[in-house]
């Protein structure tokens, strides 16, 4: 991409997006376009085709998604695979009508089956069935995934589609009812701490092991991708490393400072069992992460008490 290039970053007030939009910057791209949801409604069709006749956007990252943690998917599948499926198609067929020149779509690591062998591969996409509890979910962006796949093959676009681990970072969501695990238990001893709580209750058993992925470094490699693969297989962002949800709350524990004691409540879900990616196919282009799992739970922390967003609304 050119520096002057004329760049959409959909989703841009998001933890993925707002990520690529600090990333392009600090790499001197100056012609970012944005438009907060408020402004751009993406499940609007007519809004988007608009928007995109003119703007005539060069490049495009498609980061807007609604996104959420277990419970959140379990509770309102019908927005999940609606929202995102709506999102995905009016950005991809706007991409192609209007002459974006490349689109980088992102996925999710539970485009893969529940019980694949680990560490997942590409190949993997559709080999089996899928995580119940993000069914929903899984199935839009393997449907996003097929979608630049089709328009690539049939129409020639170079359409991309990158399968991120999960994500952390400043930016990220702490309501306790939607969030993702990290955040949700960055808030839990967070407030456990100020509130002199005895416990701390951990959803599930905490033996399952998940992967973590600054968001920062998730950016960095979309904006190399962007300018570095053109193939039309999915490709993996990841750190390349896993750990339990039990030595993960150990380690959250001990940056937030608090001494009680954590309790696992194993009538909640733990969710797929072990989901680590195989991430060679991006190292071996020359990418690599490179914020360790402490420091960017320090720095996530750091952000957390700054920001005062101690949930769904703002202080």
């Amino acid at each position: 991409m050119d520096s002057k290039a004329k760049i959409y970053v959909a989703g841009h007030q998001g933890l993925a997006g707002s990520a690529i939009l600090r990333q392009l910057e600090a790499q001197g791209y100056s012609n970012i376009l944005l438009r907060p949801r408020e402004v751009l409604d993406l499940c609007d069709q007519a809004e988007v085709y608009r928007f995109f006749a003119r703007e005539k956007p060069e490049y495009v990252f498609l980061a807007a998604a609604r996104v959420g943690g277990i419970e959140a998917n379990r509770s309102f599948p019908a927005e999940f695979i609606r929202e995102n499926l709506m999102i995905q198609t009016n950005v991809i067929d706007a991409a192609y009508r209007y002459g974006v020149r490349k689109l980088l779509f992102l996925g999710s690591s539970c485009i893969y089956p529940a019980l694949a062998p680990q560490p997942l591969r590409e190949e993997y996409l559709l080999s089996g069935g899928l995580e119940e509890t993000n069914e929903a979910y899984a199935i839009a962006k393997i449907a996003g995934i097929k979608m630049c796949q089709a328009y690539s093959l049939q129409y020639g676009c170079s359409f991309i589609a990158v399968m991120p681990t999960n994500l952390y970072g400043p930016g990220d969501n702490f309501d306790l009812n939607s969030s993702h695990v990290l955040p949700a238990l960055i808030r839990k001893f967070h407030e456990a701490n100020a509130g002199r709580a005895k416990e701390v209750v951990v959803w599930g058993s905490g033996q399952p092991r998940r992967e973590f992925l600054h968001v920062d470094d998730l950016a960095s490699a979309c904006v190399f991708l962007m300018n570095n693969y053109r193939e039309p297989e999915i490709i993996n962002i990841g750190w390349g490393k896993d750990i339990s949800i039990a030595d993960l709350a150990q380690l959250v524990k001990a940056i937030v400072g608090y001494a009680g004691k954590v309790v696992y409540d194993e009538g909640k879900p733990d969710g797929t069992p072990r989901k680590l990616l195989d991430i060679s196919r991006l190292t071996r282009l020359g990418w690599q992460p490179r914020i360790s799992l402490r420091q960017g739970i320090r720095d996530t922390y750091h952000w957390y008490l700054k920001s005062g967003r101690y949930g769904g609304w703002e202080a």
